[in-house]
């Protein structure tokens, strides 16, 4: 079975938002490498510790981590800027990790952008198991199971309930007139398991991947100003391109 682990960057609201774009990314690795992955993460996160005094228990939510880091602020702000770049790293050497990344533009959206955005990386993933091409362990029966961070829980499940049933992807009018086929869900097993990023060292990773993603589009001045807008390019080695043809690193851009 395939993991994925997904965190969120920016809102997917549409009235008064801070920001222009939603992001979600999904850390995808087989089941049979969960505990080899969390063991090296664990010892990353102790050399972290020994090197910059950051608490195994202290979470890296990476926004906050660098803008507002409360007790985090005895640590120098380029130290945890730094601590970031070394996460990416540290996702960028692992030989068994693929990376899913969705980029919703708000700008103009009619749409739900929370359903679309978690629609589509369903879809990559669904597709992606099915035609095995995450790297690790293949079976010919794989399946895969989402772990989210805390989220609109409810609306999720009841999400991916109904696509189970009803999933229309967009296709041909000559083959389909209704100009979309429906192609329910069948790799992706039980509803979403929901974590507490606090207590998942995987999810604070994939919270600073998908903060990595939003800087590509929307950098803010010290993201930009000290290169950090670039940190997502590091982690080209693990990035899943068969979830875009049309994004060179694999993005989906809605």
């Amino acid at each position: 079975m395939y993991l994925m682990y997904v965190d969120e960057s920016g809102d997917s609201g549409l009235k008064n938002s801070p920001t222009r774009y939603f992001i979600l990314s999904g850390m995808v690795f087989h089941e049979l490498h969960w505990k080899q992955i969390l063991d090296d993460l664990i010892y990353f996160r102790r050399q972290l510790r020994n090197s910059t005094g950051l608490k195994l228990r202290e979470e890296i939510h990476a926004s906050d981590f660098l803008n507002k880091p409360g007790l985090l602020a005895r640590i120098k702000r380029n130290d945890r800027l730094d601590i970031l770049k070394q996460c990416i790293d540290w996702c960028a050497s692992q030989n068994n990790i693929s990376i899913i990344n969705v980029r919703v533009d708000k700008q103009g959206a009619s749409f739900d952008v929370f359903e679309k955005a978690w629609t589509v990386l369903t879809q990559r993933f669904e597709n992606t198991v099915s035609h095995r091409n995450f790297p690790g362990a293949v079976n010919p029966d794989d399946r895969g199971l989402i772990i989210p961070d805390q989220t609109d829980n409810k609306k999720l499940q009841m999400l991916i309930r109904r696509m189970r049933r009803f999933n229309p992807i967009p296709h041909n009018r000559m083959l389909y007139p209704s100009g979309s086929r429906n192609v329910a869900l069948n790799y992706i097993i039980e509803d979403p398991f929901f974590k507490d990023s606090r207590e998942s060292f995987i999810h604070q990773i994939v919270d600073i991947i998908a903060y990595s993603v939003l800087q590509i589009y929307s950098p803010n001045n010290y993201m930009k100003k000290k290169g950090g807008h670039r940190f997502f390019y590091r982690l080209q080695p693990v990035l899943c391109t068969y979830a875009s043809r049309s994004n060179q690193y694999g993005i989906v851009e809605i």
